[in-house]
């Protein structure tokens, strides 16, 4: 799929559109195991998880039936481009309205995109797709990593997965992860980087990165 420039809508349907995805069934469109790793702790064989995505296209598809005048627009939301292309761009604001949907879904504060975790979950992404391989420390430690980046964290917590070609995969199996559910329900992060690589001469083609992080306010 190639990469579409049009963004999600914008105001009350974003928000419904992000609330959809902490409550509908899914089923799986894989014919391999995406991976995941989770900062916190490995869940039973790496916390293999498969995505099931397609109740919330139709949700998505009915959502946005209503209220457009009879508009039959195939633009496809920007949550659902596939990142498995050269040309594709992660847009930041959607997954931080999706993230951020979620966290309020649960009671707690939304995040927003900051530009040196932006580059730090870029650049693990980067050295897991060019070694091929999903680890956390694979260009060092997260504490580390943040501090390089120039970012002053109090708290920071980070997934990473691979496999999954679009945000809104990527996202449902960071959210049907118990302990990827904890990172994106940790209390006091406000600050968000997110980042997806796509390497194509590996199995898993797109390698994710996902940071959460409290500003140091001293």
């Amino acid at each position: 799929l190639a990469p579409h420039p049009n963004p999600l809508p914008a105001g009350g349907e974003r928000e419904r559109i992000a609330q959809l995805f902490g409550s509908l069934p899914m089923i799986n469109p894989f014919t391999f195991q995406p991976l995941l790793v989770c900062n916190k702790r490995r869940s039973t064989g790496w916390g293999i998880h498969m995505i099931r995505v397609a109740g919330a296209i139709l949700a998505l598809a009915i959502l946005s039936g209503c209220g457009t005048g009879g508009d039959t627009s195939t633009e496809q939301p920007a949550f659902y481009l596939s990142m498995a292309s050269a040309g594709a761009k992660l847009d930041p604001n959607v997954a931080a309205s999706m993230i951020s949907g979620y966290r309020q879904n649960n009671g707690l504060g939304a995040v927003q995109v900051d530009p040196l975790l932006m580059k730090a979950a870029e650049t693990q992404s980067q050295a897991m797709g060019a070694r091929n391989k999903l680890d956390h420390n694979v260009a060092g430690p997260l504490d580390k990593r943040i501090k390089a980046s120039g970012f002053d964290a109090t708290k920071a917590v980070e997934n990473v997965s691979a496999g999954y070609h679009t945000l809104a995969e990527a996202f449902s199996g960071w959210r049907d992860s118990p302990p990827h559910k904890a990172n994106m329900l940790a209390s006091g992060v406000t600050k968000m980087g997110i980042a997806a690589t796509y390497v194509p001469n590996t199995k898993y083609k797109v390698f994710w990165t996902l940071i959460l992080a409290a500003p140091d306010s001293r």
